[in-house]
């Protein structure tokens, strides 16, 4: 990691004349656009001798451009030294494998101990800036008792081409998210698309909500499939409850945990979203009620990602197992 300024001398050679800020963007792809627009804001570039300070001042064809550029802030989160599970790391980008109970990011009442602090401890150096700071650059979360993959970038390159990607949602074929849930009763058809609009509840603000409207909230898509059936008897009772996998056409807060419940079957363990199915624990016997009272969370697990390398473009698949707690209930109910 650099220790000092970095100076970035280019002559403008191109035939029209161009905006400061993308030609020094376009010069530079290790620093976005905005790191840029900051550095000029701040008086660090200069053309052709004279200081500019408009980050939309065209640059004229001949014109010398020098742009010093100094290393990345320290971050504000503390590193905070925590064993992590990591599927794969190089000088770009890393993957966890988070657990259950895990914050990704420092906020209110979870200023430290999050996925972010474990982060800046374990990458050090090899964190080269996200907007000139040295911290991780977080593209996609997952809730805290939400365990699964999750991939995070080191610099500035890793995270707008991976945030490009999320963006996308896997519209584009570059992107791959799936996911394993248990819920309550078992979903028919077997496999669906759940279409809605999503949006804070107006009568709980920390609840999410399906909204009417076309436009009401944000769009939200989740492709699910029925893999496993539990508790099917041949009296004809409902089944007790399924594990069901869901791809994201988008991503929203709490959009699989909210979708579930919409069609009629929650997670099992959301204390959130699946109040309605409280007393369906009443049909577990005891191990399963035992097993259900361990997980103490929504039984959801990001099992698959999916994204091309930010350098290489080369496709990357991790797939992640259900942890120990969520793969008990799930042995328990089958059984």
């Amino acid at each position: 990691m650099p220790t000092s300024d970095h100076t970035l001398s280019l002559t403008h050679d191109a035939g029209s004349a161009v905006r400061l800020d993308k030609l020094l963007a376009e010069a530079d792809p290790e620093h976005s656009r905005a790191r840029f627009q900051s550095l000029i804001a701040g008086g660090h570039v200069t053309v052709d001798g004279r200081t500019i300070l408009d980050a939309s001042f065209r640059v004229k064809p001949g014109s010398q451009v020098t742009a010093t550029v100094p290393p990345a802030d320290d971050p504000d989160p503390l590193p905070e030294p925590m064993a992590l599970d990591i599927e794969y790391e190089d000088a770009s980008l890393i993957v966890i494998n988070k657990p259950a109970g895990l914050v990704v990011h420092p906020g209110a009442g979870n200023a430290t101990g999050t996925l972010v602090n474990a982060l800046i401890a374990h990458c050090g150096d090899s964190l080269s800036g996200i907007g000139g700071v040295k911290r991780p650059g977080i593209v996609h979360r997952l809730d805290k008792d939400t365990s699964g993959l999750l991939v995070v970038a080191k610099n500035d390159k890793a995270h707008r081409a991976l945030s490009s990607q999320f963006a996308a949602h896997g519209r584009d074929g570059r992107l791959t998210r799936s996911y394993l849930a248990i819920v309550w009763g078992a979903p028919w058809p077997r496999r669906g698309t759940i279409d809605t609009r999503l949006g804070r509840s107006q009568n709980n603000r920390l609840k999410m909500a399906v909204l009417k409207g076309e436009d009401a909230g944000r769009h939200a898509i989740t492709h699910y499939e029925t893999l496993e059936v539990y508790g099917a008897a041949e009296d004809g009772t409902r089944p007790l409850a399924a594990l069901v996998r869901c791809e994201l056409e988008t991503g929203r807060t709490h959009q699989i945990r909210l979708h579930m419940a919409h069609i009629g079957h929650p997670l099992l363990g959301d204390s959130v979203y699946g109040s309605s199915h409280a007393a369906s624990a009443n049909r577990l016997d005891p191990t399963a009620r035992k097993a259900l009272d361990r997980l103490a969370r929504q039984a959801l697990h990001a099992n698959v990602l999916g994204f091309d390398h930010p350098e290489t473009e080369e496709k990357l698949v991790f797939e992640a197992d259900m942890p120990a707690d969520m793969q008990a209930l799930a042995d328990i109910l089958k059984n």
